[in-house]
């Protein structure tokens, strides 16, 4: 696994992931912080603006764009 984004909540000064993720115990990796409110103003601005698609489809597609 070279990228992947995975959602995560900050919760007592941690960010905990939401799913599971295969690390080794004291691995080091980058994370970029995004807020989700963010995320979702964007897609909701450029929803339809290229023909239809499902939101679903468009989340996925910024989250695999960002992770590359």
């Amino acid at each position: 696994m070279l990228s992947r984004v995975v959602k995560a909540k900050y919760e007592n000064g941690v960010l905990k992931p939401l799913e599971p993720i295969q690390l080794k115990e004291g691995e080091e990796v980058l994370v970029r912080v995004e807020r989700l409110e963010e995320r979702k103003k964007v897609v909701e601005e450029f929803y339809g603006k290229r023909g239809s698609a499902p939101k679903e489809l468009l989340d996925e597609f910024m989250l695999e764009a960002e992770a590359q």
